[in-house]
């Protein structure tokens, strides 16, 4: 499959799946949930799906839970989307939002002492 298939389908997906989770999925859990992106295999075998989530749980019961609707999601996703085998979906727990949050939190303590100390400073 050429390259541009394989990246309108990808694109696709990322479009379809959060509006199947948003109207067609009943679990209060994907209320919290965003899809941050996807790999899509080149033999459109397996779709990885990234999300994260504003939740208190702990991000393995999220995946878990997640991964409990991912043929559901499938099965809705193969009736828009029209193509001939539709990927099965892996939904996996991005980090990469908590951990730029936690090195901006760093980062602010960090500008905090420096203005405190009167060392050299920029304003931002």
């Amino acid at each position: 499959m050429s390259n541009y298939n394989l990246a309108r389908i990808k694109r696709d997906i990322e479009k379809y799946i959060p509006i199947i989770i948003q109207k067609e999925v009943k679990n209060e859990i994907f209320k919290v949930v965003t899809i941050t992106g996807c790999d899509l295999a080149g033999d459109l075998g397996f779709c990885k799906v990234f999300f994260t989530a504003l939740s208190d749980l702990d991000y393995k019961t999220l995946e878990n839970e997640v991964n409990t609707a991912a043929p559901f999601i499938r099965a809705k996703l193969a009736n828009i989307m029209k193509i001939r085998n539709t990927p099965e979906l892996r939904f996996y727990y991005d980090k990469s939002v908590a951990h730029g949050n936690k090195i901006n939190q760093i980062i602010k303590k960090f500008m905090k002492r420096i203005m405190n100390n009167n060392e050299w400073c920029y304003s931002y």
